[in-house]
């Protein structure tokens, strides 16, 4: 599903953002990424979204290799990894209805199937009262259910999760954590980058920690793997 091997990105000379990065993710794993500030989390994101390319090294993901991904390729490459935010990044001029059909009318989705499918996850993220709420009438928690469910709404295979929990309250994070686990037993791969290590605990899942670019630790439930 997710295979890095031997993967360097270096932004200049010096230390390299990522060093002989190689994790494998099978399908339907739930993954903590942790680490400092600075440690490579964010440029990993990156190069699986390929928003970045690899100094060095092989990233496969559902069976293509990146590097043959041409860039007119990209959208279609993007529609089988969802993303959801910190900064929840919704349109705030747009309902819930409406950010949530945006990622399938940029793809050229026919409106009878968005009609369809915007309700179908808008009920299963908790909001099918509220599409027609804009952003600024709803919660923190409520706004990144609504960038979840816009991340699921294409169907991806894939669901990467940059700091979810990074400006919500407790109980929400918690609540969002839920969520997240809830669509993992729903088939999708689900990966997190955090800081909130009281959740990693709890939850008892997998956890690769990155050190200054490099691998530090790949345990699960506390035993290495």
């Amino acid at each position: 599903m997710i295979k890095l091997e031997h993967v360097y990105k270096a932004y200049s000379a010096g230390i390299p953002a990522l060093n002989d990065v190689n994790i494998h993710i099978s399908e339907g794993e739930f993954v903590f990424i942790v680490g400092e500030s600075g440690s490579g989390k964010s440029t990993l994101i990156k190069l699986l979204l390929k928003e970045l390319e690899p100094t060095e090294g092989t990233i496969i993901i559902n069976g293509k290799e990146l590097n043959r991904v041409k860039r007119r390729q990209i959208p279609k490459y993007r529609r089988n990894v969802g993303v959801v935010f910190q900064d929840f990044r919704l349109l705030k001029d747009r309902n819930v209805y409406e950010n949530v059909a945006f990622a399938q009318r940029v793809i050229g989705m026919p409106t009878r199937r968005i009609k369809k499918s915007v309700p179908r996850v808008l009920s299963m993220v908790g909001l099918a009262a509220k599409y027609k709420s804009k952003p600024r009438e709803l919660s923190g928690g409520e706004q990144q259910r609504v960038a979840i469910a816009r991340a699921l709404v294409n169907e991806p295979k894939i669901l990467l999760a940059d700091e979810p929990t990074g400006n919500l309250d407790n109980a929400n994070a918690w609540e969002i954590m839920k969520l997240l686990q809830e669509i993992n037993r729903r088939g999708t791969t689900v990966l997190v980058v955090t800081h909130n290590i009281d959740i990693v605990r709890a939850m008892q899942k997998r956890v690769i920690t990155i050190n200054q670019g490099v691998i530090e630790s790949d345990t699960i439930s506390g035993g290495e793997e």
